[in-house]
């Protein structure tokens, strides 16, 4: 059964732990670089990138992230978790897990009452619903990064390397298929 941490710094960790459980992982909340290093794999959440940031400075988890995410552990990143692996963000603080080629505009599809949801098509996963809350958005895509889906011909869900991201909150579906795709569940 492979280990999977849930950056359990904030966010709904607790829900994306229900569909890692679903997918026959067993799931540990991550808030020091010992359970860091426990994992095989890790979801960074959603919720607001700089308290996430902050609060990982505060654990004296930036280092320990950005080597794991260097080794090419397995990670994916919901919403917040997008802005966080992002290598270039427009607006806002600097990427700290500087992961994937992609500038990302925080916030972009709107404020809390501009939320959403909608139905994707999900390579290699096939139609998905996804929610969309003070998403981000992707400007732009560097040629190593793989585009999974798109909304409104915008990408919203990519991969490069390990680390697959999504502009949305799969755990908030209940559906576990992005999980499974991303962390090799």
């Amino acid at each position: 059964m492979k280990r999977v941490g849930v950056l359990a710094l904030q966010g709904d960790f607790e829900a994306h732990e229900r569909l890692l459980r679903a997918a026959g992982a067993d799931p540990l909340q991550v808030r020091t670089k010992d359970e860091l290093e426990s994992v095989d794999a890790l979801v960074i959440p959603g919720g607001e990138s700089t308290t996430i940031r902050k609060l990982a400075v505060e654990y004296d988890l930036i280092e320990p992230l950005r080597k794991r995410a260097e080794q090419q552990m397995p990670i994916l990143g919901t919403c917040a978790g997008m802005i966080v692996c992002a290598r270039h963000v427009a607006d806002g603080d600097e990427s700290f897990i500087p992961a994937v080629d992609i500038t990302i505009r925080r916030n972009a599809y709107g404020r809390q009452v501009d939320s959403f949801e909608t139905d994707l098509d999900v390579r290699g996963i096939g139609r998905m619903h996804a929610v969309f809350i003070r998403a981000p958005w992707i400007e732009s895509v560097g040629e190593d990064v793989e585009v999974l889906a798109t909304h409104d011909e915008r990408p919203v869900v990519v991969r490069q390397v390990a680390v697959t991201l999504a502009a949305f909150h799969p755990e908030l579906a209940g559906d576990d298929r992005l999980h499974r795709l991303a962390l090799a569940l």
